[in-house]
């Protein structure tokens, strides 16, 4: 279920390493965006 999700998430959400985002420096909604990706990934990969 998560592996779907994280393919998803991957397609339609912007890459926030790839834009060079500084999480120091990150609004809130970047950082829910990281936290859920970063969510998303853990479960994907158990």
């Amino acid at each position: 279920m998560f592996r779907i999700i994280a393919r998803i998430n991957k397609l339609l959400l912007p890459s926030l390493t790839k834009k060079r985002v500084d999480l120091a420096k990150a609004n809130k909604f970047q950082m829910i965006l990281f936290g859920w990706r970063l969510y998303v990934t853990k479960k994907a990969l158990d």
